[in-house]
């Protein structure tokens, strides 16, 4: 199979794990994985019971699909994870960290200590956390794809989500650092920064953000997860061989730089 045709099976017989795999632009993730060959996608969801549903519904099998429970803000539930992954499949290929949260809105000085562990917690640390504990796999392997879910927020910054705007900022500089280190061991490390996504993290946010948000896109409309999943999708395939350390926009023009 020529997985530098478009037209490809991209991801056949790899294998991924996608955390936040559940709902939003991860669950998009795990169908367009599956539907491009992958031989088993692993949806790392801290809500099981629909991780489990996604998967059921995204291959009735449950062969190719499979949930599992994880934290990402403890390094020991996704270590484990990460193991028992590795231990079904033979291998690990890819790596989508696409959990994250908006945390509490309002002005940076009404942010408590609590709201900035939380929120640094689960998009910062859970991302270096999973990358951490694929590395070994990849690196044996001289192979992997990582896609870091940033923000357009961590570009630009958003009022009234600095907590956010924050961690996404801090994603988008891990990516850079640790693609660097990884450069020459065939582990290429890039991050998506999207506009707003119709998800349920947009719930999160107030009716004013969110209007503020869609007013910076000239295309004047949230993109689609399944629009970011065919991004991702790219960036986790063979077919991207010689990009690294970069942040991909998906903004509906807000990004022009």
């Amino acid at each position: 199979m020529d997985r530098t045709s478009p037209g490809s099976a991209e991801m056949e017989g790899r294998v991924a794990i996608v955390t936040g795999g559940a709902r939003g632009i991860g669950r998009a993730c795990v169908a367009r994985f599956l539907s491009a060959g992958a031989a088993g996608v692993a949806i790392a969801d801290r809500d099981l019971d629909v991780a489990c549903e996604a998967a059921r519904s995204l291959d009735p099998s449950e062969q190719r699909a499979w949930a599992l429970e994880v934290d990402v803000t403890s390094r020991p539930e996704i270590e484990a994870a990460v193991r028992r992954v590795a231990e079904r499949y033979g291998r690990i290929d890819a790596l989508v960290n696409s959990a994250g949260i908006a945390g509490r809105q309002g002005a940076m000085e009404t942010q408590s200590e609590e709201d900035l562990d939380r929120i640094w917690a689960v998009n910062v640390k859970g991302t270096y956390f999973a990358c951490a504990a694929v590395h070994p796999h990849m690196a044996r392997s001289g192979y992997g794809r990582i896609v870091n879910i940033a923000s357009i927020a961590g570009k630009e910054g958003n009022p009234g989500l600095v907590p956010y705007s924050m961690t996404k900022a801090a994603v988008i500089g891990f990516t850079k650092a640790y693609a660097k280190e990884v450069a020459t061991n065939g582990i290429l490390v890039n991050s998506v920064a999207p506009a707003v996504i119709e998800t349920e993290i947009l719930r999160q946010v107030t009716d004013e953000v969110k209007r503020y948000m869609i007013s910076k896109i000239p295309m004047g409309r949230v993109g689609r997860p399944e629009e970011a999943a065919e991004l991702i999708l790219f960036l986790s395939s063979e077919r991207m061989s010689f990009s690294t350390g970069f942040c991909f926009d998906l903004s509906g023009g807000r990004a022009t730089y």
